[in-house]
């Protein structure tokens, strides 16, 4: 993932609820959200070096990644990919904090979010920090967690909106992240990419012939357990051309709030 809103608590209703937009290369070949056949993952799928950048494991796992940019801090020759960390950890079947203290080969710079059933956890290989994320709204995109870059405020606001409002319909939290306003020049992250990529990249939303936004997801479970994963697929011209929906019974990802009351869980096609 490249950019993503995440509410940890946020509602009395929904202990997790996760917005998020892949951006990648168009001619990179993945497969969209899906069971994987060989193994108990449902995920999008990395066809070219494998892995996942974000993934559901049946074993209550669930982890997803962001690189963190920085043209100054090449990447180690022969880096494995980032994508292999999302698998790694569900495999692992770790808490997410021992899965984190594991890590010792040398990456290109990352963001894991990991939850285990007791919590959701922030790693990055750049801070060398593995910790807790509390609970309210956050924002991730290729920096550190909650680093003020604008589409990562956008986006918090976003949802924090939509909880207040009750804006909660499924569709419309898939959506919400399709902001394609640009930032003035003088509020951009500075890189290394240069100016024109930095304008490129500064929209929630991206889009490119070559690189852009290449699908939208959505992840809530309600307290008693109602999971919803949801993904949308967009072409070059930022179009959707396909759309995956699982809603599944699992144990909590993030302990609910005990002050939370009882409500419906998802409705047909519409929290």
């Amino acid at each position: 993932m490249c950019l993503l809103s995440i509410a940890i608590n946020g509602d009395p209703q929904w202990p997790l609820l996760l917005v998020a937009n892949r951006d990648e290369f168009h001619a990179r070949p993945t497969a969209p959200l899906a069971p994987w056949p060989d193994q108990p993952i449902l995920g999008g799928r990395d066809l070219q070096a494998g892995g996942s950048w974000m993934a559901l494991g049946d074993n209550n796992r669930f982890a997803l990644v962001t690189n963190y940019r920085d043209a100054r801090r090449p990447p180690p020759a022969d880096a494995p990919s980032r994508g292999t960390l999302v698998t790694a950890f569900i495999r692992s079947g770790q808490s997410a904090q021992a899965f984190c203290q594991s890590l010792v080969t040398p990456r290109a710079g990352f963001n894991l979010l990991l939850a285990d059933g007791h919590g959701i956890w922030h790693y990055s290989n750049i801070s060398g920090l593995c910790q807790p994320v509390g609970p309210g709204v956050h924002g991730l995109s290729n920096a550190l967690l909650d680093t003020p870059w604008p589409k990562v405020v956008r986006a918090r606001t976003a949802l924090t909106r939509a909880i207040r409002t009750r804006a909660l319909n499924e569709i419309d939290l898939l959506h919400l992240l399709h902001d394609e306003q640009r930032p003035e020049d003088a509020a951009l992250p500075d890189t290394g990419v240069g100016l024109e990529r930095e304008r490129l990249l500064a929209p929630c939303f991206i889009r490119s012939p070559e690189y852009g936004t290449r699908a939208s997801t959505l992840l809530l479970q309600h307290r008693s357990g109602r999971l919803l994963f949801l993904e949308e697929g967009y072409d070059r011209d930022g179009r959707a051309i396909s759309r995956r929906r699982y809603s599944l019974d699992r144990p909590l990802l993030v302990p609910a709030d005990p002050g939370g009351g009882a409500g419906s869980t998802v409705p047909g096609r519409a929290v």
